[in-house]
């Protein structure tokens, strides 16, 4: 299948032609005829697969139609708000407007990126004249409402993009919010990289007769990323890990520690040892996350280090590897965080380093994605038989479901391929 059989407009066409694009994604050739279709939709698909495009497009081309229909109420007065996109982060909404911006490039279509962080008043007065497309985190677009900037009424189109997270955030009690000023009749897109319960209990309460479209089984990584597990102590993590980024010269390497302090603190280190590197979180400014990533893009720093909530939605063209410094608490964040290499039709490498206290991590891991990941080893580097896990790591309890979730393991039937190249004293290309 090809775009031109999509029933999309050669403005809209002309835009994807200029992003390289020649064929849609499994997601966008399923997707986007059901939401032509005004069918309210609840798809899951694994990161990089191209949803962004999946309902931008459509969302696009029904505003196309919308415009001709009522070409002269459009060309005057102000613009009833159309389609809203609610996302978990700051970044991830970012790029889903960055995209809609592209998409949009040849069209008569105004939208719009709200989020917190920078200031409220040149998002207002942009909504004051009017804009097409809003896409906003949760408290933000609450914020907006509250101070009469946005009128939630006219919307025709709410997409829930990575609803999983936005649960896990605790963004429910906002979500209900955002929903009860929406209008009743609307076509409803809920965006899941899981169908977890608590996504379809959610589900039920939003959507009307959904179509379903999985094109990923739930929780299974990406064959185009090749992962490893390496053993070592504690303290020895930081001198690992810049002992592998100069053996083995990376250019360009994702760090993911679990608190903003080790975020901060690893960053220092890696400086410390003349890797450059910078901190991503939630406590950093909007100025500074965004001069962060864009010196990532670009080159100007080696290592990205950020903690799960800042990382989701980034979107970083050819990433090679993924480094889980410490690994997550919650096993399905294993499967989003190596997800920010092997996009698309790109391959990457994701390391995890893991200290005997991580042990459980790991095996709920390995539970979760079904596979035994290969181990590597690096000379000067084994693990001391001596230390032993304090009573604290052996009673540490492993969150499966997010917050409030329940400790269930979440079945896949998908089994990542095993790797056939040895991982002993192997070096990583």
């Amino acid at each position: 299948m090809s775009f031109d059989s999509l029933g999309l407009d050669t403005e809209i066409l002309k835009a994807v032609q200029d992003q390289q694009f020649q064929n849609p994604t499994p997601i966008q050739e399923q997707a986007i005829p059901l939401i032509l279709a005004g069918k309210d939709l609840m798809a899951s698909a694994q990161t990089g697969t191209g949803k962004t495009a999946g309902f931008s497009l459509p969302i696009l081309q029904k505003l196309v139609n919308l415009q001709t229909d009522k070409q002269k109420e459009f060309k005057q007065g102000k613009r009833p708000l159309y389609a809203l996109i609610l996302a978990p982060t700051r970044e991830l909404a970012a790029q889903i407007w960055e995209n809609i911006r592209d998409y949009s490039r040849y069209l008569s279509v105004r939208s719009l990126v709200a989020f917190g962080g920078v200031s409220i008043n040149p998002q207002m007065m942009k909504l004051r004249g009017g804009v097409d497309i809003l896409v906003a985190t949760p408290g933000r677009l609450l914020d907006l409402v509250q101070k009469n900037a946005v009128d939630l009424s006219t919307v025709k189109i709410l997409v829930l993009d990575e609803a999983d997270r936005m649960l896990d955030m605790g963004f429910i009690h906002d979500i209900r919010r955002v929903i009860a000023k929406l209008p009743k009749k609307r076509q409803n897109l809920l965006f899941s990289a899981t169908f977890s319960d608590e996504i379809k209990q959610l589900s039920k309460s939003i959507l009307t007769s959904p179509e379903v479209v999985a094109v990923a089984r739930t929780n299974s990584t990406s064959e185009q990323i090749t992962q490893y597990v390496h053993r070592v102590d504690k303290s020895r993590k930081r001198e690992l890990l810049s002992y592998l980024i100069g053996r083995d010269q990376w250019r360009q390497v994702l760090i993911f520690t679990r608190t903003k302090y080790g975020a901060n603190h690893l960053a220092d280190q890696l400086n410390k040892d003349g890797i450059k590197a910078a901190a991503i979180h939630g406590n950093k400014s909007q100025g500074a996350r965004t001069k962060a990533l864009a010196d990532f893009k670009s080159g100007e720093i080696t290592a990205l280090v950020a903690t799960d909530i800042a990382a989701r939605g980034l979107d970083i063209e050819l990433l090679p590897f993924v480094v889980n410094y410490e690994l997550p608490q919650v096993a399905e964040d294993y499967v989003h965080r190596i997800g920010r290499t092997g996009r698309a039709q790109n391959h990457g490498q994701a390391i995890s380093l893991v200290s005997i206290d991580e042990l459980p991590q790991l095996k709920a891991i390995e539970r979760l994605v079904k596979a035994k990941i290969p181990e590597l080893t690096t000379d000067g580097f084994a693990v001391n038989p001596n230390i032993k896990p304090t009573v604290s790591d052996q009673k540490l309890r492993i969150k499966r479901g997010g917050r409030g979730g329940k400790n269930s393991v979440v079945k896949s039937n998908k089994t990542p391929k095993p790797t056939n190249r040895s991982a002993k004293s192997q070096k990583i290309n």
